[in-house]
């Protein structure tokens, strides 16, 4: 795990991979997270997008920061976090984990036209054969029954990691960066969201 004070950090670099389908706000997150690691000095790359964007259609997008970073692309085994917003979708990315790779997963399913979703021990079963850091929350659910708005989930995941650090950002960073990347006329949801996920105890 890393932790950053100032100029002080355990490696070299940060590894996360966010997956999920389009419409769940997969480049928001990215964007909060890249501007974050900004202001705190980190050279940051990132890959923007990686499948089907439209309403649905999976995607992947990538996120390096540290000292120095020469590629936005997370190699094979090479995640320090994946972060799920949909669960089937996390089995896709299990090429990147590794055994110090952490899975944080969002407890929600998108059906796929066609064929039958597997359960949610069926994935979290194949999870664990890549690493035994796996937290699956119903950031959705909390969101819709806490705020009225599911569509916050991926924020709330994102705000759980850094208020347990599990990602080495400061949680004002991270308050600050949603308060430039979000519209202003959505800051306050995400703020209520990111103190909401502070409350969660997994």
């Amino acid at each position: 795990m890393l932790s950053r004070d100032k100029t002080k950090i355990d490696k070299k670099e940060f590894n996360i991979v966010i997956v999920g389908t389009g419409g769940q706000g997969l480049i928001t997150l990215l964007q909060i997270l890249a501007e974050a690691a900004k202001i705190e000095g980190f050279d940051v790359k990132i890959s923007e997008l990686h499948g089907l964007s439209q309403r649905g259609g999976s995607v992947e997008v990538h996120i390096r920061f540290g000292e120095k970073i020469f590629s936005p692309l997370v190699a094979q085994s090479g995640a320090d976090l994946i972060l799920g917003l949909e669960m089937q979708e996390c089995l896709k990315a299990c090429y990147f984990a590794n055994t110090k790779t952490t899975f944080l997963i969002n407890k929600f399913f998108i059906p796929i036209l066609g064929q039958k979703s597997l359960t949610e021990k069926q994935i979290l079963n194949e999870l664990i054969k890549f690493t035994k850091s796996v937290i699956s929350i119903p950031a959705a659910a909390l969101c819709e029954k806490e705020l009225g708005k599911s569509v916050v989930a991926g924020v709330y995941l994102l705000s759980y990691a850094v208020h347990k650090k599990i990602i080495p950002l400061r949680q004002n960073s991270i308050l600050k960066a949603i308060q430039k990347i979000v519209p202003k006329k959505h800051y306050e949801l995400n703020k209520k969201t990111f103190e909401l996920a502070k409350r969660y105890e997994n």
